[in-house]
């Protein structure tokens, strides 16, 4: 016998002792085995059948031991069969459409469980197990073929939730063993293939050579998507958003999204040159677009594809982040809307961004009830084979980590794509998690049109050359079932010949009407900015009543809540603060201004590592009791009934999908203030991706504003090179166009007014904070509440411990360096030396500063900073400055290829002498 019979013969003894337990006390074994050995009894009892060896079995099922009869092991061997049918057939499902699948080891074969040919013709109750009732050996193998070694390969044994597993295990064998399409839906899909087809034709015929990413090879995407929408609206969906790549997309901006052609094309032809004033663009494979669409029910959805950039994966957690903005504020109900994310089989396995998206799918702050997971898998990663590109089986193994089941489907097989989309929408909206469909099929050009795929895979493509396309497939599948099929085949053929000359003669489409949602049409009201809105921020104090208000909710906790000690403390602090002293440190003035924010009645959402507590111990926004572990939220106790909760999440240990979240968040909502908070402000260098194609370049390529804040704690504390340097100059180096807004504050109340201000513009601008952390507890770092109840942002704080006229030398600096200068000019009493702070340095507050710089004409300016003359605000400063006719000199580190030293006692002696340099008198030292 082979070395794998053991599984035929797995514990035998065992199961014989099992069906004794039962015969003594059937609650004594598992209730699967009681049906089991229940039903296999009674079929023996009524049906008086033979065993294999054609021998009368017994049918006595009285206590009296027994020992496990030779029909009842064979009947347990073929329950084996069933159950590694269920496991493992996906690894021998005829899935590809172009190459042999390779040979995964199923272990499937009959003398693996102890079953031969001689069994064939025996009947087994085992036939009720997959919904055929007793059956033979031959039709309970039939069955299972059909089931499970079809075209679709199904994934989903590893899940853990039984009722899940049972209902889709049900699933797949009774409906898919049934399933049929009425001639309406073949009409349908051949419908979609139709279009898709046509839609390539056109191209390749009109734009040769240009790059269009097709979807030649995958055109069954078409009927796999219009299925999920339509399928989605019976089941109550109102709108589905749709994240991909390029690979495919016009073809789904034109047959899914309802593009006309027209629209798509003049992008094409360059006729549509965007005006410059709202941008650059980007290019057509990469723009978003919204429409609404009527289904064959006759329900109206609203479909979104977002904007994407060329990084793979990339927008993945923009979509999920804007799904959970809608459900919290448009529907909230996440079986109302359903994110579809689209992917290619290379980046898939290879794109850890896909990872961190998986792990958000059940966390509270980050749910969205579910993502179907398409995948186009073309078997290819740009000239990559898929055996260099994964060493997991299939692209899609990430998703056992969340017991997501998953569908191997073949490309070439367009119904059983359209049973796996239903399916996997059933599946979402029943049990609100994620499915995936790994449609396998190929490109039939290289990466893009102009590329030549032969270079790496000859063989490969010598194939998909003689390969016919889905519809050709489809089609003559249709003309061999017989008449009625055929009649509809050759009537759609010609509906297929007269559209693709309707193209092909620019026949005009209409475009669809589209009605606007609730916080589209909030978009709607905000306008671009301009330069002089940067001039002076809008006031954003808030009322006394405001404070009063919030001042008594972070102060209060319910009577029979009990707080650790270092809480009670906390509490008896900010006790203090606003009914005493009435001034307020930057945890409290932060407090503040979410409290106003959720009294305006918006949305206020903060995420990040840690961020209920904060990193440093300062925010405290939510508390534990002692005893319970039971959370309070205080800003949700300010005036209920009167506001809006406050939607504070400490995230996974992500920061490239937790800021796209965010950033997606921010895209939906104008009227909700979002942070994403970095636990230190170089854990930002993790999202760089999020930052570069989305952050601070969504308004000119895609014309989409943002108000997303990012909170960055940086400066300079001994902490060494990875806890110090948020990298200032990146982000300014970023800035162009006003795109964003870089600041770097030094006061509570000016925080309080740059988070407020995020909303009172009449415009979004994402916010990049460069955050303190020593800062948060230095005792100078206080604000009264009258500049709470009063005044704006201050882009820059002048000296008020000088006389102008008196001073000789002007230090310009930026963020915590200003109160080691200011110990300095304080302790010297330097009245001729001033300090001014810029709070903000993009937009470049640059009228204000020329004001400064002509109050203190005559002084020598110096810029000061703590980073090394390489990085921080330096190298954007002395551009600025030198615009402005000043030859501007730097007090600054030497440049280091590392942000910040590693020893704490080598950081104070250079902070110090950085220091005594800024206030040299005969000379200035330039650090470099």
């Amino acid at each position: 016998m082979d070395k794998f019979s053991y599984i035929s013969n797995a514990d035998v003894s065992s199961i014989d002792a099992l069906y004794q337990s039962y015969k003594q006390n059937r609650e004594s074994v598992d209730y699967s085995w009681q049906k089991f050995f229940e039903g296999f009894e009674f079929y023996e009892k009524n049906s008086g059948a033979a065993n294999g060896n054609g021998k009368a079995v017994s049918t006595d099922t009285s206590h009296e031991l027994t020992p496990l009869s030779e029909k009842l092991k064979k009947e347990i061997q073929v329950r084996y069969l069933i159950m590694a049918y269920r496991s493992r057939a996906h690894l021998r499902s005829n899935t590809n459409p172009v190459r042999k699948r390779k040979d995964r080891k199923p272990i499937l074969d009959l003398h693996h469980f102890g079953l031969g040919e001689e069994d064939l013709k025996t009947v087994f109750y085992a036939g009720e197990e997959i919904g055929i009732g007793p059956a033979t050996l031959e039709k309970i193998l039939e069955a299972l073929k059909h089931i499970y070694e079809g075209t679709i390969g199904f994934e989903y044994m590893y899940i853990r939730d039984p009722e899940r597993l049972l209902w889709f295990r049900n699933k797949i064998e009774k409906e898919y063993l049934s399933f049929s399409l009425t001639s309406e839906e073949k009409k349908r899909i051949l419908l979609k293939l139709n279009e898709a087809v046509v839609f390539e034709n056109f191209l390749h015929t009109k734009y040769v050579g240009q790059k269009r990413f097709s979807l030649e090879g995958g055109e069954t995407t078409i009927p796999a998507l219009d299925t999920i929408i339509n399928k989605a609206a019976e089941l109550g969906v109102e709108e589905v958003m749709i994240g991909m790549a390029h690979r495919g997309r016009l073809n789904v901006l034109a047959n899914i999204m309802k593009k006309t052609y027209e629209q798509i094309f003049t992008e094409f032809e360059g006729t549509a040159i965007p005006d410059l004033t709202m941008g650059d663009g980007d290019v057509k494979y990469h723009m978003g677009y919204s429409s609404e669409v009527t289904t064959l029910s006759g329900r109206k959805i609203n479909l979104k594809l977002a904007p994407n950039p060329s990084h793979l994966e990339a927008v993945d957690p923009v979509v999920q982040g804007f799904v959970r903005a809608q459900i919290d504020r448009e529907f909230k109900d996440s079986a109302k809307i359903l994110p579809v994310l689209i992917h290619g089989d290379a980046a898939i396995a290879g794109q850890g961004i896909v990872y961190e998206v998986t792990q958000m799918s059940k966390l509270a702050g980050y749910t969205t009830g579910g993502t179907i997971h398409f995948v186009i898998n073309n078997q290819v990663g740009f000239t990559t084979d898929f055996e260099d590109a994964r060493s997991s089986i299939y692209c899609t193994d990430v998703a056992k980590t969340v017991d997501c089941p998953v569908l191997h489907v073949n490309g070439d097989d367009p119904e059983a794509v359209v049973f796996c989309a239903r399916l996997a929408v059933e599946f979402r909206q029943r049990f609100q998690r994620d499915i995936y469909i790994d449609m396998v099929c190929y490109r039939r050009h290289g990466h893009n049109e102009s590329d030549e795929p032969k270079f790496t895979q000859p063989a490969l493509y010598n194939i998909i050359a003689r390969h016919p396309n889905p519809r050709e497939i489809y089609l003559k599948k249709l003309v061999e079932r017989g008449e009625v099929d055929a009649e509809i085949a050759k009537q759609m053929d010609k509906e297929f010949r007269d559209l693709l000359q309707d193209r092909l003669n620019q026949v005009k489409e209409q475009p669809l009407p589209y009605t606007h949602q609730k916080m589209e049409k909030e978009w709607m009201l905000m306008r671009k900015s301009k330069p002089e809105d940067f001039d002076k921020s809008p006031e954003t104090g808030i009322s006394e009543e405001y404070v009063s208000l919030i001042a008594k909710a972070l102060t209060t906790i319910p009577e029979n809540f009990k707080p650790i000690k270092q809480i009670e403390t906390l509490l008896k602090e900010r006790k203090k603060m606003f009914y005493e002293t009435k001034v307020l440190n930057w945890a409290s003035a932060e407090l503040l201004a979410y409290g106003s924010v959720l009294l305006d009645k918006k949305i206020v959402r903060l995420s990040g590592q840690d961020v209920q507590r904060g990193t440093f111990s300062h925010r405290h926004a939510v508390l534990k009791d002692a005893e319970t572990n039971e959370a309070y939220n205080s800003l949700n106790y300010i005036s209920p009934g009167n506001q809006r909760s406050f939607r504070i999440f400490n995230s996974l240990l992500s920061e490239y999908g937790v800021l796209g979240f965010e950033f997606g968040y921010a895209m939906a909502n104008p009227n909700a203030l979002v942070i994403w908070e970095a636990q230190f402000g170089d854990f930002a260098n993790g999202a760089q991706v999020a930052i570069d194609q989305f952050v601070v370049s969504t308004e000119t390529k895609w014309q989409r504003q943002n108000g997303l804040v990012m909170l960055l704690p940086h400066g300079y504390e001994g902490q060494g090179p990875e806890h110090s340097s948020a990298r200032l100059e990146r982000f300014l180096e970023l800035s162009a166009d006003y795109n964003i807004c870089v600041v770097n504050i030094t006061t509570p109340s000016n925080f309080f007014h740059a988070l407020r201000r995020q909303l009172a513009w009449p415009f979004r601008k994402p916010l990049i904070v460069m955050s303190p952390k020593s800062l948060l507890r230095h005792p100078l770092v206080q604000s009264p509440i009258s500049e709470f109840t009063s005044g704006c942002f201050r882009e820059i704080i002048d000296d008020d411990f000088v006389d102008p006229k008196e001073v000789k030398k002007l230090l310009l600096c930026t963020g915590k360096i200003y109160y080691d200068l200011l110990e300095e000019q304080q302790k010297s009493n330097r009245r001729d030396v001033a300090i001014v702070r810029l709070e903000q340095l993009y937009p470049f507050p640059q009228k204000q500063l020329i004001k400064i710089l002509e109050k203190y004409e005559g002084a020598l300016v110096r810029w000061v900073q703590e980073e090394p003359f390489n990085m921080g605000a330096w190298g954007f400063i002395l551009k600025r400055m030198y615009q402005l006719g000043y030859d501007l000199q730097v007090i600054a580190r030497d440049e280091a290829a590392s942000p910040a030293v590693g020893y704490y006692k080598a950081h104070v002696e250079s902070q110090k002498e950085l220091v005594k340099h800024a206030f040299k008198d005969k000379y200035d030292i330039v650090l470099w």
